[in-house]
């Protein structure tokens, strides 16, 4: 799994109309969630993920199963290539996925979130 930087900065640009002639182009910087590895052996690799109010992890895609501990009530937006949900997620109620898995997780509450990311070997 790649690991994110502390900000990731690009340009937004903004269309005018469907023929897609940009009027306004502006610097837009999103807050990387910050990732703690905490085991990484030959069985399993175990991270505890933690975002600031709109923070996100960057695309990325999940190269084993892998089980999810959220440490805190809350709502963390989902977006893939199919769309965007909203997941409600209740502190110590797991849930797993299987490896393959593409998508960007972006802390929608106007608090902290953190969970325990266990991946597979």
């Amino acid at each position: 799994m790649l690991l994110p930087r502390r900000a990731r900065c690009g340009w937004q640009v903004r269309l005018r109309d469907s023929r897609r002639v940009p009027v306004m182009r502006t610097l837009h910087c999103v807050t990387a969630a910050q990732p703690t590895l905490q085991i990484d052996n030959e069985r399993v690799r175990v991270t505890e993920w933690r975002f600031a109010p709109g923070a996100e992890t960057g695309p990325h895609r999940h190269e084993m199963d892998y089980v999810v501990v959220p440490l805190y009530n809350g709502t963390l937006r989902i977006e893939t290539t199919g769309g965007v949900t909203e997941a409600e997620l209740r502190c110590g109620v797991s849930y797993t996925r299987s490896a393959g898995v593409e998508h960007n997780v972006v802390n929608s509450n106007s608090f902290e979130f953190a969970f325990i990311e266990i991946e597979l070997k």
